[in-house]
């Protein structure tokens, strides 16, 4: 896999991700909800401040750090696919999915770097919607940007028996979080990793030799012994 499969695999995500956030920025307001597929797949509009789910990380200082933290990550990310990855002949799937990571960690490190500088603040109940505007005239600060979120997808609702731990007898819904394209991206490059590990952490050096043709080793040790014969 060549560098500009991986461009073209984060150019994809990027523009899906971003065109996804955009419209339910200017197109709802805060906490509307819509249904796409009856109750079990929702566009729920939501802001985080912080992490992938909608989980937060400190207040202002924090906020900083995270933004920061993700720029240094997208570009290192790139270095290493480019160094590493494709230069090192590691497996297409892992360089794939490492694409994936990358571009969604790119995705949500534009929300918080430039949303602030050029939406205005999403309204709760009523009053204009949330607009891009010119640089400056937005809700914030450079690298304050909130995060959209808006696929919701409750599958399962219920409530937990009586005598479970905890949460005995609360209701329970599965899967709670509200999230974005960026973030499906990461988990489904990170999952991907996770549970074809043997075959895409394998060492360049051991993909090589299984690679060898199976049906030439026998021909040569054929010739060998026949050589030995003589």
């Amino acid at each position: 896999m060549k560098l500009k499969h991986v461009l073209w695999v984060v150019l994809v995500i990027l523009l899906m991700d971003q065109a996804s956030k955009i419209y339910i920025k200017t197109h709802f307001m805060y906490n509307e909800e819509v249904n796409v597929m009856g109750s079990w797949f929702r566009l729920h509009f939501i802001e985080n401040e912080g992490m992938a789910f909608g989980m937060k990380f400190g207040e202002r200082y924090g906020k900083l750090f995270l933004t920061l933290f993700r720029l240094v990550a997208v570009i290192w990310g790139v270095f290493f696919i480019q160094k590493t990855l494709i230069k090192g002949k590691y497996h297409n799937g892992l360089i794939f999915c490492s694409a994936l990571i990358l571009a969604g960690a790119l995705g949500n490190l534009i929300d918080s770097v430039f949303y602030a500088k050029i939406f205005t603040e999403s309204p709760y109940h009523h009053g204009p919607l949330a607009k891009m505007v010119p640089w400056g005239q937005g809700y914030g600060e450079l690298f304050h940007g909130r995060v959209v979120d808006m696929l919701y997808f409750p599958l399962v609702n219920g409530t937990f028996p009586s005598w479970f731990p905890i949460w005995g007898g609360q209701p329970f819904e599965f899967f709670r979080p509200v999230f974005n394209i960026a973030d499906a991206s990461i988990s489904g490059g990170v999952i991907a990793i996770f549970v074809f590990q043997k075959i895409l952490l394998r060492k360049p050096e051991d993909l090589n030799a299984s690679e060898v043709d199976p049906i030439s080793e026998p021909s040569s040790a054929t010739e060998n012994e026949v050589a030995e014969s003589q």
